[in-house]
């Protein structure tokens, strides 16, 4: 099921911290930057916190800026974003000003839990998930029920880590803050446990007054069939790189990345690269890796359209080189229609070599937009 996109946004110490243990909230970020927050706020659809952030901060979590909310209500949406909570034991205090400002807010919980804070009296739309809470059914029902599309979750750390570690994470927003917390017994920005392997991609950096935001995207593919966001991403690129093929009446126009299981981009190729006539998206992208790159047998090939099953132009098709080069995951975003092979099932020969395929129809239009003066 799809998910809204996810955006995890916090504020830490030099040495990694959210926060004291003094009375008060400690204030990490800057003036400029509380009132970037307060765009990238006004931005979304949802804006989520675990309890403990309730219970510690009790925020209320708005949009503060009239213009930002006018122009909100100009483009036909709330004046304030969803406001999220989520907490396994619904154990909250109703008279907390998460409750009692902004717009709507619905609470995530389990069974029990969404009898005590009915109870309580909490002010939400209460949904319990079951005995524990599930992230991916809380992140479907967003997007399913509510209709959220962008998710920015702001604290705190313990949920920061269950995201990040279960891969539901799209970009992580970081703001460094110059000072140190040193408490060992202050909360922390992420916990310990399994995280995704390999390196996240710095999309930006920006120095805010005396703190600097630092945004990243992770970059290990799924497995099996599991899609996560990092498989969104290059898949994203494979249908970018098919806008630069030099157009034809004869081929369609694909984009193709490889990339290691830790998230490392091995090649990338587009059809008709280089002035080569016939050359295809993933031949291209495969030539440009040592074919004893022991990295190959745990890639992920991203191609913009269904490797092909046939071809005449060269003697084995796209999915019999990703078999022979070890590859066993394809992820695309378009099954070849009968443009100029009648019954192309490139899925099924990759299926047939032990090779998992699958596909992500959210792409399928990016995929389709540089093949439109094709016929059909």
């Amino acid at each position: 099921m799809p998910h809204p996109y996810v955006l995890l946004s916090a504020a830490v110490s030099l040495d990694g911290y959210l926060d004291d243990t003094g009375p008060e909230r400690l204030l990490l970020s800057s003036p400029a930057d509380f009132d970037r927050v307060d765009e990238v706020r006004a931005s979304v659809d949802a804006v989520l916190v675990g309890a403990g952030t309730i219970r510690a901060d009790n925020p209320r979590l708005l949009v503060y800026s009239p213009e930002r909310r006018a122009a909100r209500v100009a483009a036909g949406l709330a004046e304030y974003p969803l406001k999220v909570a989520v907490s396994a034991s619904g154990e909250l205090d109703p008279r907390a000003r998460f409750w009692h400002t902004g717009g709507e807010k619905v609470l995530y919980t389990t069974d029990e839990g969404a009898r005590r804070a009915r109870r309580a009296g909490v002010a939400a739309d209460v949904v319990p998930l079951g005995a524990v809470l599930d992230w991916g059914l809380l992140l479907e029902h967003l997007y399913d029920v509510r209709g959220v599309r962008r998710l920015m979750v702001e604290g705190g750390g313990t949920v920061h880590t269950q995201l990040l570690q279960q891969q539901l994470v799209d970009e992580v927003q970081l703001v460094l803050a110059p000072l140190f917390v040193g408490d060992p017994e202050a909360p922390r920005l992420f916990g310990p446990g399994a995280y995704q392997g390999g390196r996240l991609r710095l999309v930006e950096t920006r120095a805010i007054e005396d703190v600097v935001l630092m945004r990243y995207e992770p970059t290990a593919p799924g497995t099996a069939d599991r899609v996560v966001p990092a498989d969104r991403h290059w898949l994203r690129l494979a249908c970018e790189l098919a806008a630069q093929c030099p157009p034809s009446r004869t081929a369609f126009s694909v984009g193709a990345v490889v990339v290691a299981a830790d998230g490392t981009e091995l090649a990338r190729g587009y059809s008709r690269e280089a002035g080569d006539p016939v050359v295809h998206a993933e031949e291209a992208a495969l030539a440009k890796v040592d074919p004893a790159d022991p990295r190959l047998a745990g890639a992920t090939v991203y191609s913009s359209l269904e490797p092909c099953a046939r071809r005449a132009s060269r003697p084995r098709p796209c999915a019999r080189l990703i078999l022979d080069a070890g590859v066993r995951r394809v992820v695309t975003a378009w099954r070849e229609p009968d443009t100029f092979v009648e019954g192309a099932d490139g899925a099924g020969v990759l299926a047939a070599g032990g090779a998992e395929v699958v596909v992500v129809p959210e792409y399928e239009g990016s995929a389709k937009e540089p093949n439109r003066h094709l016929p059909g």
